[in-house]
């Protein structure tokens, strides 16, 4: 069984979440032949003071 893993800041509503969930299994399939129901996906939150690039939280780079 795939596992898809996503991890992404927070912030997206329940329909884009849904969208990504679809996309990302159609696409999968569609390149791997795979069926949809062999597919998981996991999205995971992360707050803006938890992920950093080049050094800086995004919190520090993208303040609310």
């Amino acid at each position: 069984m795939p596992i898809i893993r996503v991890e992404m800041l927070k912030g997206r509503d329940r329909d884009t979440r849904r969208a990504i969930i679809k996309e990302l299994t159609d696409g999968f399939c569609r390149a791997t032949g795979a069926k949809p129901e062999v597919v998981d996906v996991v999205l995971v939150d992360v707050d803006k003071q938890d992920w950093g690039k080049a050094g800086i939280a995004f919190a520090d780079r993208q303040p609310d």
